[in-house]
């Protein structure tokens, strides 16, 4: 009788790491031709939004998966 994270399929935990490490490297300072919403260069001209729409999009999974 496992908890509920040992019913989950591989895959939601795999598309939930995805878009969260995408969050995070969307937030990496790298050259780039213009600066960010937030100032500074980095890999997406979109830093902040870009972000929260991958981290909205990660979240979302975890919880289709966890209800």
């Amino acid at each position: 009788m496992g908890g509920w994270c040992c019913k989950v399929k591989w895959y939601w935990w795999l598309l939930i790491a995805v878009f969260a490490i995408l969050g995070l490297s969307t937030l990496i300072p790298a050259p780039a031709s213009k600066p960010c919403l937030l100032g500074y260069y980095a890999h997406c001209s979109f830093t902040p939004l870009s972000t929260i729409i991958c981290w909205v999009i990660a979240g979302a999974c975890y919880w289709f998966v966890k209800r």
